[in-house]
């Protein structure tokens, strides 16, 4: 359903002031997840943000430096200045950042968490079988019956933020909903967070089947990582929605396999007002093409 609770600038108050706290949630306002881009009906999540219930002190991710000559070569690709990229070694360890680095919401990409916390309380068939359109297809509808899944609102906020804290996430605060139709799209999620996160999901016990489902999503997931050309595999879940300034913020969580068996992670995400999805997704492939060019560059690791 469209979200019309809150204007687009009241979203970016809220992000300023995770810039200026980004371990404590103050937010309010609503989000629109809209995954059907080319429809001017697009069905959209929507998520009231209010103080966290018990706000802590989180350490941010570890950072590294990048190669001198891999950031010279992200310098020198033809993309626009709001893209940012965030590399991680599976296995855990220090984050590589390039880009920008606004914090921005997590849209569908939250539907890999939120998965694996409905696949925790239920392993069903039935919840497998949402889980199976939710991530192939970044269905709403699959989300907000996996939401539901968990309990009460609060419930469901508590359930996710361990699925973050348990694959390496200290710092992101999930928004608080209030409302029996809302999921969690609007949580910022940092791309460095994002990183970490993604660094521990193939490492996880029980996760391997959300991570499999990450490696068959559907034509409208089909860009960045996903098209990379061999030698590799990959698991991906994309994300989009309305930005404060028109167009559509595009961002992807994704996982590189080496010919090695070694893994990176990654997470990129791309926002120029009045962009379309379309020229969002072709920044992101410019972005894939450029990490498959310096495949050897990249941090990467193992679960053992």
């Amino acid at each position: 359903m469209p979200c019309s609770a809150r204007p687009p600038v009241f979203r970016r108050a809220v992000i300023a002031s995770l810039v200026t706290s980004i371990a404590v949630a103050t937010l309010t306002g609503c989000s629109d997840d809209a995954e059907n881009p080319t429809s001017p009906t697009a069905v959209a999540e929507s998520s009231a943000l209010s103080p966290a219930s018990s706000a802590t002190t989180a350490q941010q991710p570890i950072s590294a430096s990048a190669p001198a000559n891999l950031r010279a070569s992200f310098d020198r690709l033809d993309i626009p200045s709001n893209v940012g990229v965030a590399l991680a070694p599976v296995g855990g360890g220090p984050v590589i950042t390039f880009g920008d680095q606004t914090p921005r919401v997590a849209w569908s990409t939250i539907k890999v968490p939120l998965s694996i916390a409905a696949l925790r309380k239920s392993n069903s068939a039935s919840t497998r079988a949402t889980v199976r359109t939710t991530i192939i297809n970044s269905d709403n509808e699959g989300a907000l019956t996996l939401r539901r899944s968990l309990g009460t609102p609060d419930q469901a906020r508590v359930a996710l933020t361990k699925v973050f804290r348990d694959l390496g996430d200290e710092t992101t605060q999930l928004v608080r909903i209030t409302e029996p139709d809302e999921t969690f799209g609007l949580t910022v999620w940092p791309l460095a967070s994002a990183a970490t996160f993604a660094s521990h999901l193939p490492c996880e016990s029980g996760d391997d089947f959300v991570v499999s489902l990450m490696g068959q999503v559907a034509g409208n997931q089909q860009w960045g990582v996903e098209v990379m050309p061999a030698p590799k595999s990959t698991a991906v879940k994309g994300g989009w929605g309305p930005g404060d300034e028109g167009g559509y913020e595009v961002r992807q969580l994704g996982l590189i396999t080496h010919s090695d068996g070694r893994q990176t992670a990654v997470t990129m995400g791309t926002y120029t007002p009045g962009e379309t999805f379309e020229a969002g997704t072709a920044v992101l492939d410019k972005v894939a093409a450029w990490l498959n060019k310096n495949l050897s560059k990249l941090p990467s690791g193992t679960c053992d």
